[in-house]
């Protein structure tokens, strides 16, 4: 592993080929259900995915890396992302609106008490319609029907800009930072070159 030293009063230059992203971690101790709407009836639907549909969560994946960077599960084997799908504390659905996939939510329950929202995306044609609401709704009523006492997601800054904003107004409350360095995965071929172009490329 390469080390890189940060200066902690001033400017640090990132090393080419890399990308850095702040990372903002939140928690929720109660659901905030009465700021989202319930699922609408017909309109849009959940199903959860097994590893045999791990193609198919993969282009959802990869659809919303596209986007938003995300390149963790596009890094992994397909069999890796299929166990994955298989154990029993990983809850992904498909978001699906008139049969097709239009987004992800997956929650992960290793910890029990505190769950984490692991991904929540939707692809851009379903954004501004007032689904997210809906979708974070169904995160809350997921995770709180055990024995969870709080609800743990995080977000960063190749995220969209109203997404801290969003989480913060439906309940939670920031608890940490952390600056995440990695090898770009656009120059690797993880990700389309034209992927998150409000992301710079540094070659």
């Amino acid at each position: 592993m390469k080390l890189l030293t940060a200066n902690l009063d001033g400017i640090t230059p990132l090393p080419n080929r890399h990308v850095a992203t702040i990372k903002t971690y939140l928690e929720a101790m109660q659901p905030a259900v009465d700021a989202c709407p319930p699922l609408p009836p017909g309109a849009l639907s959940l199903h959860r995915l097994t590893g045999a549909e791990e193609p198919r969560y993969r282009t959802i994946f990869a659809t919303l890396g596209a986007r938003w960077l995300w390149w963790s599960r596009l890094q992994l084997s397909a069999e890796a992302r299929a166990a994955i799908l298989d154990q029993p504390h990983t809850h992904a659905f498909a978001v699906t609106a008139a049969g097709r996939d239009v987004g992800l939510l997956e929650l992960d329950f290793s910890d029990a008490r505190a769950p984490e929202l692991a991904f929540l995306g939707l692809y851009e044609e379903a954004t501004g319609k007032g689904l997210g609401p809906v979708l974070l709704g169904e995160a809350f009523r997921r995770a709180f029907t055990g024995e969870a006492q709080r609800l743990r997601v995080n977000t960063c800054t190749f995220d969209s800009p109203a997404a801290l904003a969003f989480y913060r107004r439906h309940g939670f409350a920031v608890v940490s930072q952390a600056v995440e360095i990695a090898p770009d995965p656009r120059l690797s071929g993880v990700l389309p070159r034209g992927a998150a172009p409000h992301v710079p490329v540094l070659e």
